[in-house]
């Protein structure tokens, strides 16, 4: 099975954090699912460190290329497929990264792994509890 991790998710996994349901911790360690970040999650990151809203360690670049390696998490591009996937999306959510990640999504056929109760409200595979 393929997951794609909201960007929250994949810093809960990292820093253990009590949030993240036994299920989902369960999936993300299982080494027969593919595990996705994808390329808006780490932009996502790199902004929020660089504007003072997200703490990562002082080389962000180097601590996320770490952290898939450690984590055995794939990276997932953004493609113009998923870009074009943006245009049949209900404006339900506003945030532009969880938009993407819903569109990369469905696109890619994959589960979300998500606690964002908004991305709920779309036709997409999302992993039932986190």
């Amino acid at each position: 099975m393929r997951y794609l991790l909201d960007t929250h998710i994949f810093l809960w996994w990292i820093v253990d954090q009590p949030k993240l349901s036994a299920a989902a911790k369960c999936v993300i360690a299982a080494p027969d699912h593919e595990m996705y970040v994808s390329a808006a999650s780490t932009w996502e990151m790199i902004i929020k460190s660089v504007i003072g809203k997200l703490s990562l360690p002082p080389s962000p670049e180097e601590f996320i290329r770490d952290q898939l390696r450690i984590n055995r998490m794939l990276p997932l591009p953004i493609t113009i497929e998923h870009s074009l996937t943006l245009a049949t999306l209900p404006m339900i959510h506003k945030d532009p990264f969880d938009r993407m990640l819903i569109a990369q999504t469905i696109f890619e056929e994959m589960v979300l792994i998500t606690d964002d109760p908004v991305i709920k409200n779309y036709q997409v595979n999302v992993f039932p509890s986190c």
